[in-house]
């Protein structure tokens, strides 16, 4: 299974082993993640499983430029959008994305 690394904002790390399929949000809110919400479900419709993917990982990416939907979402997260920012939700867990690492905003709501 692919390892998704996640930081929280005051630098503590877990690193999980994700099932493939299921998204970077969900493997959070599964195992209990503090830093992400979720609230909409995985609709890419609230925002608040904003996350900041590391710059060594950040060409993990590459080929998942973010669509219109989760473009667009990203303006409306409550911690500064950066270049590096992304849904959670919208990062289905592959192969490709093992080794992933994201950090978490100081707040999603």
């Amino acid at each position: 299974m692919p390892k998704i690394t996640y930081v929280s904002a005051d630098r503590h790390s877990q690193t999980l082993d994700l099932p493939l399929g299921t998204t970077v949000m969900r493997g959070a809110v599964t195992n209990d993640i503090d830093g992400i919400v979720g609230q909409c479900g995985g609709q890419a419709q609230c925002a608040t499983c904003h996350v900041y993917v590391d710059a060594a990982t950040v060409d993990l990416l590459e080929a998942v430029a973010p669509d219109g939907e989760e473009d667009g979402m990203l303006d409306f997260t409550v911690c500064s959008r950066e270049p590096n920012s992304r849904l959670s939700c919208q990062l289905t867990v592959t192969d490709g994305l093992d080794g992933l690492i994201v950090h978490l905003p100081e707040r999603q709501d």
